[in-house]
């Protein structure tokens, strides 16, 4: 006689108790990108698209020693630019991303990184996954949550979404999980997706979460 299947849990409840799984694992909730203020962390989101924050870590120094504001980056040799941040990939679109976006900056914003969402994506290069990183970190305001590739993955294996389009599942992630929450959730999902629930072999076995996830996904 088969097993009686068990109820599935409320949403709100199943995603606290994430939460609170999370925060006992990852106290300590940060940003990977180093930065020393809004618009270096922006510049470095724009870098991490299709690159790891080690990388964008390792580029940054020289590139802010030589750019430190958006007026010097504004008037950066296209050229010197991209030799700077061409191990990030793709580094000509994101060399004619961050020069249009230090242009806008000085003529719109008087060279400050805008705190409001649809000033911020207004801006070449900037998404709303790199506007929800700049508001969140540099700012303290939860506008929206971050869906990398990490949390991405940890969203639907944790069962906190079904969707595989991010900005859906940003929607369902915002939906469960309190506001309060939404900047450290993602942090955390980041640092726990790097560190044990890895792509192709996660570690079940060391997972703090274990007896509350739901494996969608594992073998």
């Amino acid at each position: 006689m088969a097993a009686p299947k068990r109820p599935r849990p409320d949403p709100k409840t199943h995603a606290q108790r994430v939460i609170d799984a999370l925060k006992d694992a990852y106290p300590e909730a940060t940003c990977a990108l180093r930065h020393a203020d809004a618009f270096q962390l922006l510049v470095a989101t724009i870098l991490s698209a299709q690159c790891t924050d080690a990388r964008v870590n390792l580029v940054t120094p020289g590139l802010f020693r030589r750019f430190p504001d958006s007026a010097s980056l504004a008037r950066a040799d296209p050229s010197q630019l991209e030799d700077l941040i061409r191990s990030t990939g793709f580094y000509r679109a994101k060399a004619r991303n961050l020069l249009a976006m230090a242009r806008q900056m000085e003529e719109r914003h008087g060279g400050k990184v805008p705190t409001e969402l649809e000033a911020l994506t207004a801006l070449s290069g900037v998404g709303r996954k790199t506007a929800n990183v700049v508001l969140g970190t540099a700012f303290g305001r939860a506008e929206g949550v971050v869906v990398d590739t990490h949390v991405k993955r940890l969203a639907r294996r944790l069962g906190l979404t079904t969707s595989t389009a991010p900005e859906q599942i940003e929607r369902d992630l915002m939906r469960v999980v309190p506001r309060t929450e939404w900047v450290d959730l993602s942090h955390r999902l980041i640092q726990h997706g790097r560190r044990v629930c890895l792509a192709r072999r996660p570690r079940c076995d060391a997972c703090a979460l274990a007896a509350i996830c739901p494996k969608v996904g594992v073998a």
